[in-house]
């Protein structure tokens, strides 16, 4: 095993948010454990070890720390899942059986009540089989010197009240206590089934094709460059091009929009689109563990790590508030009657076991962690990538939002306007010269002056260099060609003697976003200004929709970076209702000035930068959020953003951020709702106005409206 790589399983039977702790802590403080996160909402767990150490042995001995704090929880590989999930089904079903059994002997202890010793042994009889299974997992924990968990309170509570005789509501508490507990697993089961629905991209096959034969295999089986059928219906299993065929496809599980896109001969297809017409037959371009499908669970199922701080706090609130409840029941079972005249044992000691049940909280530890991997679920349904919890949570503090300009809030197909030649040059090769120039650039603008000028050889140029942001310098047919800015051209020695064309409208066409404003494109051959070329974009439709939608959200500053000229992007700006717009800036003063916004920005809040995710790679790392557009695809946007959207509209951002105020909506009612709650009924059992009835509820009746409030985040949908 490389123990440089980290490795998945998932653990089944795991229905305790609390024990999921737990094991967590305990195997982090294994020695062999380089890495360890054990995620709830996901039952993965992923672990790095130390170099030397065995992963057999290791997750051996995991198993047993699991099954010991979860009894009929273990570890299986993901290939091993189907078969772990009947293991826990059977184990699930043996504690039904169990559970019965005990409910049965119950009612046969109520019925022979009036033969005292007789219902005292069936009672003891249905303690064990209702609680039996609690009772060993307390003591096993406190052998273990871990003292202060539910199954301690429960243990507590229960054998206390059979030591002040009340044996009926002993056995009723610890078995309405299961009962509880096995709803509240189904409710957990179901909050991960709605998760996981959502996440169904996945092909579970791939039809290979083989000898004019298709041939059904696992989608792991395949590599670049066989070709696989698509019948129509049928998910894409892995990227790949159009060989053969045509036909719609249903990229809502990437992106969120349910537009069909048409694909034909040469398209490029990425794995979890659905095919909705016709036979397409693809090349495959990159096996499984690459492809677009996989790059996206694996993104979505690694969010769970990075915890919001909510979480983090309740995780650590946890620890110490059932120990402090612990205590205070003891304070209240011994203090009143010591201090108090005519005061019994007997009454405070039951008050105090009403404390203890009431004290358990399964409801936080639960319901949050389900909360924000539910907002993170019902984001990614619509095409939208968060990195973690923590950034989820994040959004809600952002009160400056900065944007790129081209291709975020432009379409970044630019298209060339107009050219403008200087004697002697004509505009045939004045348009030659630049597109040689531009021959070897990425930049849209460059693409837009190579498509107007086809049938050039690039492997023609020579010396070619280009200085980002500023313009590039080649040789071509033994002449030297400069394109680039004026700054560029005169810092060259070049004389620009042609003044701008940006507001020369009489050539551009009436349906430019900016009708006044362009890039310009000046070109020198060996020193002699040749003359200039306006390339225009236009601006994304809802662009200032967006825009007016984040100032209704309460974002008080929205900002524009960009390299273009400043008449350019001035123009966006005022047409879309930017408040601000800084041009001209190369890549390294971008992030020089989204510094400078950060520190203008009160205490506490956040400052998003939204980008194309490649260029602007250093701004989004800079940015307290760094948010990457039009990066279905795209590595580079996944491994800079903290959040991905998955198509390059803007529109995406304003729903990443009414999903990211949901989520906070749904979790704080989690935590006044749980809390309140537990307050009165522990005020109510300290007084002697409830009893262990209402203590259950307020525990596991609590935690199982908890979570069904959670799953209120999937519906956001």
């Amino acid at each position: 095993m490389d123990n440089r790589k980290s490795e998945k399983f998932i653990i089944e039977g795991l229905n305790c948010a609390t024990c999921a702790v737990k094991i967590e802590e305990e195997l982090r403080a294994l020695p062999q454990v380089k890495e360890l996160t054990l995620d709830f909402a996901t039952r993965s767990l992923r672990l790095r070890l130390h170099e030397g150490h065995d992963l057999a042995t290791v997750m051996e001995e995991a198993g047993s720390i699991a099954s010991r704090i979860e009894p009929g929880s273990f570890f299986v590989t993901e290939a091993e899942a189907v078969s772990g999930r009947e293991k826990s089904s059977v184990i699930e079903s043996v504690k039904l059986v169990r559970l019965i059994a005990g409910l049965l002997v119950f009612v046969l202890a109520i019925i022979f009540s009036s033969r005292v010793v007789t219902s005292r042994i069936l009672f003891a009889v249905a303690y064990i089989l209702i609680g039996g299974d609690v009772v060993l997992r307390a003591a096993r924990n406190i052998a273990r010197g871990k003292i202060f968990d539910e199954h301690f309170l429960m243990t507590i509570a229960t054998i206390g009240a059979f030591a002040v005789n009340e044996f009926p509501e002993a056995v009723a508490v610890m078995l309405f206590y299961q009962i509880g507990e096995m709803f509240q697993a189904a409710a957990v089961r179901h909050s991960r089934k709605s998760i996981a629905d959502l996440m169904d991209i996945r092909s579970e096959f791939a039809g290979l094709v083989t000898d004019g034969q298709i041939k059904r295999v696992r989608p792991e089986a395949v590599r670049v460059g066989d070709r696989i059928a698509v019948r129509p219906g049928e998910k894409v299993p892995l990227d790949g091009i159009v060989v053969d065929g045509e036909g719609f496809l249903n990229t809502s599980a990437l992106t969120g929009e349910s537009k069909p896109t048409r694909v034909q001969r040469e398209d490029r297809v990425l794995s979890g689109s659905i095919s909705l017409d016709g036979l397409l037959t693809l090349e495959v371009t990159a096996c499984y563990e690459d492809s677009t499908v996989a790059g996206i669970l694996e993104l979505v199922e690694k969010s769970s790590l990075k915890k919001a701080k909510t979480e983090q706090f309740i995780t650590r609130f946890a620890r110490f508030y059932t120990p402090a409840v612990v205590f205070l029941a003891l304070a209240l079972a011994v203090l009143p009657p010591l201090l108090v005249p005519g005061e019994n044992f007997s009454t405070w000691i039951h008050r105090a076991l009403v404390f203890l049940v009431v004290s358990c909280p399964c409801a936080l530890v639960i319901s949050i962690p389900l909360g924000f991997f539910g907002g993170i679920a019902a984001a990614s349904a619509k095409g939208i990538l968060i990195k973690g919890g923590q950034y989820l949570e994040a959004l809600n503090h952002v009160d400056t939002v900065v944007f790129d300009k081209t291709g975020t809030m432009t379409e970044g197909a630019f298209e060339l306007r107009d050219i403008r030649a200087a004697a002697p040059f004509d505009g045939e090769s004045l348009l030659r010269y630049a597109a040689y120039a531009e021959s070897h650039s990425g930049h849209p603008i460059a693409v837009s002056i190579r498509n107007a000028f086809p049938g050039f050889r690039p492997e023609e140029v020579t010396d070619y260099r280009e200085e980002s942001g500023r313009g590039v310098r080649a040789v071509w047919d033994g002449r030297t060609i400069l394109a680039g800015s004026r700054d560029f051209l005169e810092e060259e020695g070049v004389a620009v003697d042609i003044n701008d064309i940006a507001e020369d409208t009489d050539n551009l066409p009436s349906d430019m976003a900016v009708s006044h404003a362009g890039s310009i494109v000046h070109v020198a051959v060996d020193g002699v200004y040749a003359g200039n070329l306006l390339v225009s974009d236009r601006i994304k439709d809802g662009a200032a929709e967006v825009i007016r939608a984040l100032k209704e959200l309460g974002i008080s500053r929205t900002v524009m970076l960009t390299g273009d000229n400043r008449s350019v992007a001035e123009a966006v700006g005022s047409k879309i209702g930017l408040d601000e717009v800084h041009a001209g800036l190369l890549p390294g003063q971008k992030v020089d000035r989204l510094e400078s916004i950060q520190a203008q920005s009160a205490k506490g809040a956040k400052t998003l930068f939204v980008g194309d995710g490649i260029n602007d790679a250093p701004v989004i790392a800079r940015a307290d959020i760094g948010v990457a557009m039009g990066g279905l695809g795209s590595d580079a946007a996944i491994e800079a953003a903290d959040i991905v959207l998955m198509t390059d509209e803007p529109g995406k951002l304003v729903q990443a951020f009414r999903i990211a105020s949901k989520t906070r909506a749904v979790v704080r009612q989690n935590i006044i709702f749980a809390m309140g709650v537990k307050l009165i009924v522990l005020i109510l059992g300290a007084v002697g106005m409830s009893n262990m009835w209402e203590a259950v509820f307020a525990d596991v009746g609590v935690s199982l409206l908890a979570i069904l409030n959670a799953m209120r985040i999937i519906r956001e949908r």
